[in-house]
């Protein structure tokens, strides 16, 4: 990560309050009777991730001036809320490393991974309840149901050559955005009873999640491997029909629609399924539309942020809105 990157300088500012987070997430994540827990939560939050999702919550309430420590309790919860999904996502994708690391079901099994999943998620909602606000558990309760509804439509919708845009877009407003989107909602509520504001960090958080994972369709076809830390075309290879493919679907030719439905419906794919469909996106620039799709939500979320009362801290956070853009992990 560069000395310049805004999540980096954000991480160094607030490195007080995000160490406070990590305290208190290692200590919720303890457990006597059952050692497998520490064990694997650990191993996955100490894989390498930037924590960027409780790094908003934290940034937003700060951003307007919050002099308590509620949204450390907030930013936990919000890291408890993403870890608990990885752990699921691995399972149900069938994973095999995240951040170049062998991933909890492939190191244990998969039932030790959903209920160590769902401990996590419990966990969660002791901390929303902490928090001694309704409004805010309510924000928090809904952002997770709908995760998992959009985690089950993504997962209807496999191999489903007929999904369009909307649809696509739904499934990401829920399983990427919505957390984004909660994380800097409740910090701002914590810290503020303005409405306007309230509104524009959630906008802002929704705009970031849509960015982020238009970036994540992206590097999944164009990124390298050795960064990332997983395989190129993994949404390919599980048959998810991603922004890229779907694009190309809408526009391309009937011979590279027909090349695309039967190259997702294979069960065994390969390398050169996989080359013949970069190859299909390539002809069609869909990579390159993409890249443009994801800038046009980095620009909405400046423009939310920009409606914020200028500091260092909404300034990063402007800055964070670009950056996502040049990520390669």
């Amino acid at each position: 990560m560069s000395q310049n990157d805004p999540i980096l300088k954000l991480q160094k500012l607030l490195s007080n309050k995000l160490g406070l987070m990590d305290q208190l997430f290692s200590k919720m994540m303890e457990s006597d009777s059952a050692p497998r827990i520490p064990e694997i939560t650990k191993h996955i939050f100490e894989s390498g991730g930037k924590k960027i999702r409780p790094l908003l919550c934290i940034a937003t309430a700060e951003a307007l001036n919050y002099k308590l420590d509620k949204h450390i309790l907030l930013a936990a919860t919000i890291e408890f809320i993403h870890t608990a999904t990885l752990l699921h996502d691995d399972v149900v994708d069938e994973s095999s490393t995240r951040r170049g690391e062998k991933t909890a079901n492939i190191l244990w099994d998969n039932k030790s991974s959903i209920l160590v999943g769902d401990f996590l998620f419990s966990r969660a909602f002791q901390l929303m309840v902490a928090t001694k606000s309704l409004s805010i558990l309510e924000v928090l309760s809904n952002a997770a149901a709908i995760i998992a509804e959009s985690e089950v439509l993504q997962l209807t919708n496999i191999k489903n050559i007929n999904i369009g845009l909307n649809t696509y877009f739904k499934i990401i407003e829920g399983k990427t955005a919505e957390l984004f989107s909660a994380a800097c909602e409740t910090g701002a509520m914590i810290a503020t009873s303005n409405l306007n504001q309230i509104k524009s960090f959630k906008s802002y958080g929704k705009s970031i999640g849509i960015c982020f994972q238009l970036i994540d369709d992206y590097l999944d076809y164009k990124g390298d491997k050795k960064i990332m830390g997983k395989l190129i075309g993994n949404d390919f290879f599980n048959s998810k029909l991603t922004y890229p493919i779907i694009i190309t679907l809408n526009k391309g030719t009937y011979s590279e629609k027909e090349k695309i439905e039967n190259l997702f419906k294979k069960k065994q794919k390969t390398q050169n399924d996989l080359k013949l469909i970069l190859e299909i996106l390539d002809n069609n620039d869909a990579l390159k539309k993409t890249k443009i799709e994801a800038i046009k939500w980095s620009k909405k979320a400046k423009e939310e942020i920009q409606k914020i009362p200028q500091n260092p801290i909404t300034i990063l956070l402007q800055e964070l809105a670009d950056s996502i853009i040049s990520r390669s992990s």
